[in-house]
């Protein structure tokens, strides 16, 4: 009798728990109330992330302090600057506010950080400031997870692959790759938090041979001819456009549409630890068969990431 009875208590006591568990994750999920703090490449990374949460039955609030080609340093300098004066414009480069009075609209459940990609294989640029905005994040959102955004390697054709060292170039993507990993593992380990694979999932793609993009060697790019661009199938990155003045420019650094949609991807798993895979969304722009692996690819980054650090 009194086993039957602490065998019910227990079924009951199990039952609590699972229930207040299952409630504190609906609650959560009421709204996810996100916050980055980047440059382009997190503007890029996250340009889907919305309408891949909606899908997905989430409700999801983006806050941004953003800046073209803007380094954790200067990050913090404009945080710096307002602290020393709050009336200092270069204290408020945000649109004309702070990273302070950003942070303190209300609470936020995840805020990222993440380096500039031509300083990201250098890990001497990461410090001291990474370890700084961490401590200044924390001191107005001490509840905040936060997280480090990896970005990725530039593409295969680049003139130019970043710094990995004092005047020290990289020579090649995957030498980027390599190097910015690294640097950003070190970092997230140094601050003991988590990290947004975004760069691991590019380089699943770029590294395939069967999805890897490939340079059109039948395009005359020393001559070429308004409006025809090279073929740039599987391209994760921006790659050649012609602009306003009828030139032929090349962007090997920021996003195409299909490395947007596997950023988002990338960003959609980790934020809600749920599979893309079933997502309908995908850009018109990326053929069925192509966004069927890029979801494929972005879960398998993730869920490597996870294993990793379990």
């Amino acid at each position: 009798m009194n086993y039957t009875k602490n065998l019910a208590h227990k079924v009951f006591i199990t039952a609590f728990v699972l229930l207040s568990y299952t409630g504190f994750c609906q609650e959560k999920r009421e709204k996810l109330r996100l916050f980055i703090i980047g440059n382009s490449f997190s503007i890029n990374a996250s340009k889907f992330l919305p309408q891949l949460a909606k899908e997905g039955g989430h409700d999801l609030e983006i806050g941004r302090a953003e800046l073209g080609g803007c380094p954790l340093e200067r990050h913090w300098s404009i945080a710096e600057a307002y602290e020393a004066n709050p009336n200092d414009p270069d204290g408020k480069a945000y649109n004309g506010k702070s990273l302070k009075m950003l942070l303190s609209n209300g609470r936020w459940d995840v805020v990222t950080i993440q380096q500039y990609s031509r300083f990201s294989g250098f890990i001497d640029t990461y410090r001291p400031y990474a370890k700084k905005l961490y401590d200044y994040i924390k001191s107005i959102q001490p509840d905040a997870k936060i997280v480090i955004h990896q970005t990725w390697a530039y593409r295969s054709d680049a003139k130019n692959f970043g710094l990995v060292g004092r005047d020290i170039q990289a020579q090649t993507d995957k030498e980027m790759y390599e190097k910015s990993r690294a640097a950003y593992h070190t970092i997230a380990d140094k601050l003991n938090v988590e990290i947004i694979p975004t760069g691991d999932a590019f380089y699943g793609i770029t590294s395939d041979p069967a999805w890897a993009f490939k340079k059109d060697t039948k395009f005359d790019y020393a001559k070429p001819v308004y409006p025809a661009t090279p073929a740039d199938v599987y391209s994760l990155h921006a790659g050649y456009k012609w602009d306003k003045d009828k030139k032929l420019v090349f962007d090997p650094n920021h996003a195409s549409v299909a490395g947007e949609y596997l950023g988002s991807l990338v960003w959609y798993q980790f934020l809600f630890n749920q599979s893309p895979k079933n997502l309908n969304f995908k850009p018109e722009q990326v053929p069925e068969k192509f966004a069927k692996q890029l979801k494929k690819v972005a879960a398998s980054a993730v869920s490597k990431f996870k294993m990793l650090y379990e």
